[in-house]
């Protein structure tokens, strides 16, 4: 014989909101869940700020912060997500931020640098280069876009002709200008 169970509404809506809870939990959701929402590719709960506003990196809350290298997913210490979609303890983000700007990662800018790229516009154009570096051109790629393009050397930074950064690297040589060779 085959027994068969009968829920009333309230008992069905007991169930729902303890598979909720249990389901919520494993998701490691901290706060209200009014004020949250769980990203399924990123394995991570984040404010509702972000939802459809962050970089998707698969399960990168199961990483260990890069700089304490410490487990993200299991620490006390909250999670800031960098514009990259990287992770770190909110507390390393605070110490790196005074060593520098950039994801030690995959060296993107971690914060919105275009007040300072002006500024860095500027010193540029004040700061005259000796002649024989004048009309020395340099390849480089840029650590924002990704971006390779060949641009006058400068000694302050070489600014990415894409997106304007000066978050740069020189990739490969560098030659003179045509009128020089």
């Amino acid at each position: 014989m085959i027994a068969t169970w009968t829920l009333a509404a309230f008992e069905v809506d007991v169930i729902k909101e303890w598979c909720i809870r249990i389901q919520h939990a494993s998701r490691q959701l901290i706060g209200p869940k009014e004020d949250f929402f769980h990203c399924s590719k990123c394995n991570l709960c984040l404010a509702l700020n972000l939802q459809g506003n962050h970089k998707c990196i698969e399960n990168v809350s199961r990483q260990d912060c890069p700089i304490c290298l410490e487990d993200i997913h299991t620490s006390r210490v909250g999670a800031h997500v960098l514009p990259c979609g990287h992770l770190l303890h909110r507390t390393c983000y605070e110490d790196m931020l005074k060593e520098g700007y950039r994801c030690p990662l995959c060296m993107h800018s971690a914060l919105d640098m275009t007040r300072y790229w002006r500024q860095l516009d500027d010193e540029v154009a004040q700061t005259p280069m000796p002649t024989e570096y004048q009309n020395m051109m340099v390849e480089i790629l840029c650590n924002d876009c990704s971006a390779r393009s060949m641009v006058q050397f400068h000694i302050l930074g070489m600014k990415c002709t894409s997106c304007e950064s000066y978050n740069t690297a020189q990739d490969g040589g560098c030659r003179m200008a045509l009128e020089q060779q």
